[in-house]
C-alpha cells in the first residue's frame, strides 16, 4: 500500500466534509469556498445580531427587576427565582435563535421549544419546593430532621417527571419506558428487601421522631447520643466515643429507650451508715453534700429515703436530677457523689458499717459446773430407780 496516497486520501475527505458541514454539497464538482464562506460569514452575523438582542432584553429586564425590587416588596429569594427564570428563558431563546440559522428542521425547533418550556416549569418548581417544605414542616409541627428527606423525595419526583416530559416531545413511548423502570424497580425490590426494609423504617423514625440527632437513647445494653439518622441506619455516639451503625429496622422493632426527651431526668446512687446511727443527721449531711453540686439540679430538690434495715447497716438511696446535657457523664457523675456522700459522713463521725461475726467460747469454771450438774442428774436418777426396786419388793 502507498503511504502517501493514503494520507492523501485522508485529508482529501476530511477537506470535503468541512466543506460539507458549511453547507455545501459533494455534487458540485468544484468545492466554491468563496461562496461557502459568505454564506457562513452571513449566518454568523444574524447569529451574532439576534444574540445581542436577545442579550439587551435579558440585561433590561435583569435592571428593571432590580430596581423593582424594594417598590415590589419583593424578598431576596423570589428576586433569586426570578434572575433564574430570566437566565434559563435567555438562554432558550439564544439556543432557538442559533438553531433557526443554521437550517434545523422546523419540528425539532417546535419540539425543542416545548421541552425546553417543560424544563423551565420542574426548574421553578424546584427552585420553590425548599419553601415548600418548610410550610409543610410548619403547619405539620414536624422536626427539621425530615426537612432532607422531603427534599430529596420532591427532587426524585421532579427529575422523574421532567425527563418524562422533555423526552415526550421528541417521541419517545414514556409509557413503555415507566413499564420496563417498574418491572426493573421490581426486581430489584426483590432482591434488596433488607435495604428496602430499613429505607422504610427510616422514613417511619424521621415521620415519628421518637427520638431525634442529639437525643441520648439506650437500646438493650448499648448507650449513646443519636448523630445521624439516615435512610438506612442509625448512628449513635456512646461515652467511649465509638460510632454504633445500628440498621433502622432494627430500630423501628426494638425497645428504644429516648433518656432526654424531657428537660430532665433523674438517677440514683446508695449510701449506708451503722444500725445504731442517727438516720436524720445523715440525711441532712447527704442532701446538704448533694446541694454543693453543681450539675444536680436545685428544682426538683435531691431527696434520700432508707431504702433498707439490713443485718449490719441502714441503707439509704440517694435520688437526684440532671439536665439532659449531663446524661453523657452520668458514670463520672456518680463517682464523684458517692465519693463526696463518703467522704462527709467520714467527717461527721459516722463509721462505715460491715459484717461481723462474734463467736463465745465456754470458760473452764462453768465446765466444771456442768459437769457437777450431769453427775448429780445421774445420781439421782440411779437412787430413783433402787427406791422403785425396794417398794416393789415390799408390795411382793
Amino acid at each position: 500500500m502507498n503511504l502517501p496516497h493514503f494520507f492523501e486520501k485522508i485529508l482529501n475527505d476530511l477537506y470535503q466534509s468541512v466543506y460539507v458541514s458549511l453547507g455545501g454539497s459533494l455534487e458540485d464538482e468544484t468545492l466554491n469556498w468563496t461562496e461557502r464562506g459568505m454564506a457562513v460569514a452571513s449566518i454568523s452575523i444574524k447569529i451574532l445580531i439576534l444574540l445581542v438582542i436577545i442579550g439587551f432584553f435579558y440585561w433590561l429586564l435583569v435592571y428593571l427587576l432590580k430596581h423593582c425590587r424594594r417598590p415590589l416588596h419583593l424578598s431576596q429569594r423570589h428576586v433569586w427565582i426570578a434572575r433564574a427564570v430570566l437566565r434559563y428563558t435567555w438562554f432558550v431563546a439564544s439556543l432557538l435563535a442559533v438553531m433557526t440559522q443554521i437550517g434545523t428542521q422546523a419540528e425539532i425547533i417546535k419540539a425543542t421549544a416545548k421541552a425546553a418550556t417543560w424544563a423551565g416549569f420542574y426548574y421553578v418548581l424546584w427552585a420553590t419546593s425548599g419553601q415548600m417544605v418548610a410550610r409543610v414542616l410548619r403547619y405539620y409541627e414536624l422536626n427539621a430532621s425530615i426537612e432532607q428527606l422531603l427534599k430529596n423525595l420532591i427532587l426524585v419526583l421532579i427529575i422523574v417527571f421532567a425527563l418524562a416530559s422533555v423526552l415526550a416531545q421528541f417521541g419517545f413511548d414514556i409509557v413503555s419506558l415507566v413499564a420496563g423502570l417498574g418491572i426493573v424497580g421490581l426486581a430489584v425490590g426483590f432482591a434488596a428487601q433488607s435495604t428496602l426494609a430499613n429505607f422504610i423504617a427510616g422514613i417511619t423514625i424521621l415521620i415519628e421522631q421518637s427520638f431525634q440527632v442529639g437525643d441520648w437513647i439506650r437500646l438493650g445494653d448499648k448507650e449513646g447520643r443519636v448523630v445521624k439518622i439516615s435512610l438506612r441506619a442509625t448512628q449513635i455516639l456512646d461515652r467511649d466515643n465509638i460510632i454504633i451503625i445500628i440498621p433502622n429496622s432494627t430500630m423501628s422493632s426494638s425497645e428504644v429507650i429516648n433518656l432526654t426527651s424531657k428537660k430532665m431526668i433523674r438517677f440514683d446512687v446508695k449510701a449506708r451508715i451503722g444500725l445504731y446511727n442517727d438516720v436524720a443527721h445523715a440525711k441532712e449531711i447527704i442532701i446538704k453534700t448533694l446541694s454543693k453540686d453543681e450539675v444536680i439540679l436545685k428544682h426538683p430538690a435531691p431527696m434520700a429515703t432508707v431504702s433498707e434495715v439490713g443485718e449490719y447497716a441502714i441503707y439509704f438511696i440517694v435520688r437526684f436530677w440532671v439536665a439532659p446535657l449531663s446524661v453523657a457523664r452520668i458514670p463520672i457523675i456518680k463517682e464523684n457523689i458517692n465519693e463526696r456522700i463518703k467522704r462527709a459522713l467520714d467527717e461527721a463521725g459516722f463509721e462505715t458499717p460491715y459484717p461481723y461475726q462474734e463467736i463465745l467460747f465456754n470458760r473452764s469454771d462453768d465446765k466444771e459446773k456442768r459437769l457437777a450438774m450431769i453427775h448429780q442428774a445421774l445420781d439421782k436418777n440411779i437412787n430413783d430407780k433402787e427406791e422403785d426396786v425396794e417398794s416393789a419388793i415390799k408390795k411382793q
